[in-house]
Formats: C-alpha cells, sequence, structure tokens
C-alpha cells in the first residue's frame, strides 16, 4: 500500500490551498479528485474579489494556476474517486477506485453539491432546461428568457452572468430580500434585465420536450402565475459531500463537518476545509484559507505523532 504524509481528498480551492501548504511544509502531499481540479470555482465567469488580483479572471484559469502551484512545490495529484476513509491505528486507509493509499493525516475537502428545489418536473427536465450551472448552460438560452431561483451570492452572481445573454431574467426568491453580500445583492437589483420577485416561490416546471414556463406563487399574497421561460437555473444551496467520512465524524444539522478553527474534525488527525464544514462564510477566498491552515495543523499534528513537536 502506497504511503503518504499527508492526503487532501478534493481538489477544489480548498483541497488545492492545503496541497500547497502541505508540500512548503515538506509533507509527501497527494491530492485525489474524481472530476475536474477546481471544484466549485470552475463555475465562476469572472474571479473579481480575490486579493492580490485586481483584474476578473475565470475559474478554470484560476484553478489551473492553484494546480500548478501546488504541483510545482511538489504535491501529487491522483485522478480517482473515494470510498473511504478510516482511521486504522495511528494511520488512515484511503480506500479509492485504484486501491487503498495510507496516511498520516488527511484533509477533506470534498466541497458540497447543488440542493435541488424538489419542484414538480425539476427531475424531469434537469438537462433540458433545468441547470444548476449558468456559466455552463447559460448560453445554450443565448437571447432567450430566464428564470433564476436562490437569493445568496451564487444566485445573485449567476443571475448577473445570465443577464449578459438574456434580454429578460425573472429572480425568484421566497424571502423579502437577498442573503447575499450587499454589493452583490445591490449589483442585481440596479440591472435592468433582471426582474426580481422577492416571497415568491417556483412550484413547477412545465413543458414537452424542453422546459416551456413555470409556475410562481407569491407566498404574500396567494397569486399564482405561469410564466413562459426557457431555462429554470437553480441556486438553494449546497448538500456537503461527506459520504466517504466515518461516522464519528460529528457533523452540524445540516450535515457539514464541525471543526475548530484548526480545522480538526473530531477524529483526531482528520481535518476539513471549505465548502464540507461548517462555516458562516463561503467564497474561494475562505477555503483557500481553511486548506492553508488545515495542512498546517495536519503538519503539526504529524510531528506530534512522530515526537518530532517543537517545545
Amino acid at each position: 500500500m502506497e504511503s503518504y504524509d499527508l492526503v487532501i481528498v478534493g481538489a477544489g480551492a480548498a483541497g488545492l490551498g492545503a496541497a500547497q501548504y502541505g508540500a512548503r511544509a515538506n509533507l509527501k502531499t497527494l491530492v485525489i479528485e474524481e472530476m475536474a481540479h477546481g471544484g466549485q470555482a470552475l463555475l465562476i465567469d469572472k474571479l473579481e474579489n480575490y486579493p492580490g488580483i485586481p483584474e476578473p479572471v475565470d475559474g478554470y484559469t484560476w484553478s489551473e494556476t492553484m494546480r500548478t502551484q501546488a504541483v510545482d512545490f511538489g504535491a501529487a495529484v491522483m485522478s480517482s474517486s473515494v470510498a473511504s476513509v478510516r482511521k486504522d491505528g495511528e494511520r488512515f486507509v484511503v480506500e479509492t477506485g485504484d486501491g487503498p493509499i495510507a496516511a498520516k493525516a488527511v484533509v477533506i475537502a470534498t466541497g458540497a453539491k447543488h440542493r435541488h428545489l424538489g419542484a414538480k418536473g425539476e427531475e424531469e427536465f434537469a438537462g433540458r432546461g433545468v441547470s444548476y450551472c449558468a456559466t455552463c448552460d447559460g448560453p445554450f438560452f443565448r437571447g432567450k428568457r430566464m428564470i433564476v431561483v436562490g437569493g445568496g451570492d451564487s444566485a445573485c452572481d449567476e443571475a448577473m452572468f445570465l443577464s449578459k445573454l438574456a434580454d429578460k431574467v425573472v429572480m425568484v426568491h421566497r424571502k423579502d430580500r437577498f442573503r447575499a453580500q450587499k454589493a452583490v445583492a445591490a449589483r442585481v437589483l440596479s440591472n435592468p434585465k433582471i426582474e426580481v420577485r422577492f416571497e415568491t416561490v417556483l412550484d413547477e416546471i412545465k413543458g414537452t420536450k424542453a422546459v416551456e414556463a413555470a409556475v410562481l406563487r407569491n407566498l404574500r399574497s396567494g397569486e399564482v402565475e405561469e410564466v413562459p421561460t426557457s431555462a429554470v437555473f437553480v441556486f438553494v444551496g449546497s448538500i456537503p459531500q461527506v459520504d466517504a467520512l466515518p461516522p464519528e465524524v460529528a457533523k452540524d444539522d445540516s450535515g457539514s463537518i464541525v471543526t475548530n478553527d484548526r480545522m480538526e474534525t473530531s477524529v483526531p488527525g482528520l481535518f476539513a476545509a471549505g465548502d464540507v464544514r461548517a462555516t458562516p462564510f463561503r467564497q474561494v477566498v475562505t477555503a483557500v484559507s481553511d486548506g492553508a491552515i488545515a495542512a498546517h495543523c495536519a503538519a503539526q499534528y504529524i510531528d506530534e505523532l512522530e515526537g518530532k513537536a517543537y517545545l
């Protein structure tokens, strides 16, 4: 069984941040990613609020730079699935699609997947007008009417992107105001191409071969309206990806991993970073920071494990 000092599961912003700091700490570091490296950052059309990068950059370019830096520092990157992570004595065994790998410490940076509305027609029309990625699918509906559901940073960012492609974007949010950052929300509210409908929910998505309309219901008045649309983009939160973790890892009510400020989980030697952990703010910059802290503290944990801790 191949062995590493530090194994990082997930190559999004948090995982790549951990990889850089793990490798720089002279740890034999491996990053395992089932999909493309970059995670949710790949969906960003213009990353404009990352410190030190004044000119907006697309998510792929930023992610590729992060991966290159991590590899240049000495981290290895492996493309494989991870079925489970378990502790065996003082080491961890990470079961991958290519066989088991041993590690002295593990950072879980698996992120979260998009939460679905549960509306009638949502699953039926997935990939035929229902989407969870504006930058991926928005161009297919150029010049057509679109609906965005959600009120957080992601929903507002994606609505702004779609407004460049459509003459009209209807944004639906069940609350009476956005939960997005004020600057982000203000841009949406001042955009003439975006019609915002607060206190409104989407009850049903209709069509024949593809999406043709959505049924919207105003929560205050009870009024129901069928709105013609070619696409429905859903951004209503995310589900932490924790299936591979041992059951003893503490989680909050949403299923996110609970950590302390050192990114330590309830299992010694197991750390979590990024969107998979319980955090009040989910941004690329905070995910990278989580990863850096997790790798730094993992290095300290390994030193203590080997009796090399600086006293």
